[in-house]
């Protein structure tokens, strides 16, 4: 089966928090063990970058008064917490992987090195990105464009809980209609926030395709992977 070759896939904290997104869910855990199995079966090199926002979210933590410096400094420790679980689901399907990290935490992961994260893929072991970019006021959206491109990926796949990015949110209405394919600018001027503009503009400067879909449909990375039309594919102008 022909892929896209090396990827970058985003996993989202909350995808990895059960219903509620929040703390770690064991069903939720294996389900993105899954995909990531089944991908890395395929031959595809695998990076991954991990969020969150199951533990720490922003607005929470500036509601309780927390400075946004160290809110994000908060969130990017946290990140540590859910490359650690994924890494440990994935072994448990039997495939073996290395936590990177953008900030030291040099007794349970290894320091994001660029040449260091390529030859671990090139081994095929699945690389788990932790600590978004090492800086505060960057997402992990921006982490994972970042990191697509000075990987040289082939794309950047958003695993999210919903299929594609919408009008508007599906949740909140449900006549939202969702988009096929998109171009990075009219995501930007729309505001679509299922990635932050930063993340998308450097997609736009790189040509980075991003596809977003959703995780909860089993098979559906390997589908992506696989450039099958799933969700909603970024590109262009």
């Amino acid at each position: 089966m022909a892929t896209l070759g090396r990827i970058l896939l985003k996993i989202s904290g909350e995808a990895l928090g059960g219903s509620e997104g929040a703390g770690l869910d064991r069903e939720s855990l294996l389900m993105a063990a899954a995909e990531i199995r089944d991908v890395a079966s395929a031959g595809v090199e695998l990076a991954i970058v991990v969020g969150a926002g199951n533990f720490v979210r922003g607005r929470e933590s500036a509601e309780m008064g927390i400075e946004r410096g160290t809110a994000d400094y908060m969130g990017m420790t946290a990140t540590i917490l859910n490359a650690l679980a994924l890494q440990s689901a994935v072994e448990e399907m039997g495939y073996a992987t290395r936590v990177l990290s953008a900030i030291k935490a040099d007794q349970v992961v290894e320091p994001y090195i660029r040449r260091r994260a390529l030859r671990h893929m090139e081994k095929g072991r699945v690389v788990i990105l932790a600590g978004g970019t090492g800086n505060p006021y960057f997402t992990t959206d921006t982490a994972a464009a970042l990191r697509a491109v000075e990987l040289d990926c082939k794309a950047v796949l958003k695993a999210t809980k919903v299929d594609g990015i919408y009008t508007e949110d599906p949740e909140i209405n449900s006549n939202a209609m969702r988009y096929e394919t998109i171009t990075y600018t009219q995501a930007i001027l729309e505001n679509l926030r299922i990635m932050d503009s930063t993340a998308f503009t450097m997609c736009r400067e790189n040509r980075m395709p991003i596809v977003v879909y959703s995780i909860r449909t089993p098979g559906n990375t390997l589908k992506v992977a696989a450039g099958q039309s799933i969700g909603t594919r970024v590109e262009g102008e």
